[in-house]
């Protein structure tokens, strides 16, 4: 092959010369070789500087706003598993949670500090509540859930995938351990009225849960779960449920109940009647109540906005720091005293 240079060339095979074109000028070439054209900044003490000062300027006001956005966000949170047992049962609540002809009606008073605007969210806030277990999370059958009965095979939903030699729909430990605590509100002598509907994801009522599945031999088992479901209702106006099933990534998490469509004043008290049904005293769990209004940037969550303030200052701080290495110890551009082959003779 001629290497030389030449618009062609000839590969010998032995037999025959093959004569082919050269690539020497071609993209591919230049791309391997690393001759293409290229964007080569050069960080100068000036650029990095204005650079990392530039990063703080963005990164501080964004953090102000989303911080603000998260305190203008009013929340009201209480914890009730603990006073709504009885005196006499708080030794033993796994006993009290238990027994079926205890009554778990409850009440809770809740002052409103700060004015509430409408729509107020309602949350249930479960606390050392591992919903991510592996066998946990696998123990649902999707395709059952958007079939029915017309879908046999319930294996991924064991231990809890039939009952009597009947199939459970639906089946699995998730829908087993439905959420069952129930709220009412009052304020004053009026019924505080909390609207149910459209608190599960859209696409989760249309599209995974089947609009003419309905609940089948569903906690008919020797072992009760959470809740129970109306057989009546197909799955997919089942909110409660749909709510329940997108499982939580961290042990700590809250779930939508409902929302109030009315306004709360400040110094408003709220009378809440709960039945404390669901059993989270086994494993050391927790309940709470979760009131809470919402911002242009969701819920009430200081993380970003904190986030956002440490990584402009730690910009602004490193750019001062540059700024003062370089005033102290100046150095010319394209200056190569320092450059690891001269620093012997720098040194000497």
């Amino acid at each position: 092959m001629d290497l030389d240079g030449g618009s062609s060339s000839t590969v010998s095979t032995g037999m025959q010369a093959i004569p082919g074109h050269s690539t020497r000028h071609g993209a591919f070439y230049q791309f391997t070789q690393q001759n293409l054209p290229a964007c080569k900044p050069v960080l100068t003490p000036a650029a990095v500087i204005a650079t990392f000062l530039l990063m703080g300027f963005i990164f501080i006001p964004v953090g102000l706003v989303t911080l603000r956005a998260s305190n203008s966000v009013v929340e009201i949170v209480d914890r009730y598993d603990i006073d709504c047992v009885p005196e006499e049962f708080r030794s033993n609540k796994v006993a009290y949670i238990k027994d079926e002809s205890i009554s778990k009606n409850c009440s809770r008073f809740l002052k409103v500090l700060k004015p509430m605007r409408a729509p107020i969210y309602i949350y249930y806030q479960l606390d050392n509540y591992y919903q991510n277990h592996r066998r946990y999370v696998k123990s649902r059958s999707d395709l059952q859930l958007l079939h029915g009965l017309g879908y046999n095979d319930t294996s991924s939903c064991k231990p809890l995938g039939s009952s009597r030699d009947l199939p459970i729909v639906p089946c699995g430990l998730i829908a087993w351990s439905l959420f069952n605590d129930t709220y009412m509100f009052s304020r004053g002598p009026s019924e505080l009225k909390v609207n149910r509907k459209n608190i599960a994801w859209k696409s989760d009522r249309n599209y995974k849960f089947g609009k003419h599945v309905y609940p089948f031999n569903f906690q008919n088992g020797t072992l009760i779960g959470g809740g129970k479901l109306d057989p009546s209702i197909p799955l997919s106006d089942q909110e409660d449920l749909i709510v329940w099933m997108r499982t939580a990534a961290l042990p700590s998490f809250r779930k939508l109940y409902g929302r109030i469509e009315e306004d709360l004043d400040a110094d408003d008290v709220i009378v809440v009647h709960l039945k404390n049904n669901y059993n989270t005293y086994s494993f050391g769990g927790k309940k709470k109540l979760v009131l809470s209004t919402t911002s242009w940037l969701g819920g009430k969550n200081d993380f970003l906005g904190v986030a956002n303030l440490f990584v402009g200052a730690f910009c602004v701080l490193i750019s001062i720091i540059f700024l003062l290495l370089h005033v102290k110890n100046p150095r010319p551009y394209g200056d190569t005293t320092y450059s690891s082959w001269n620093r012997k003779n720098v040194a000497s």
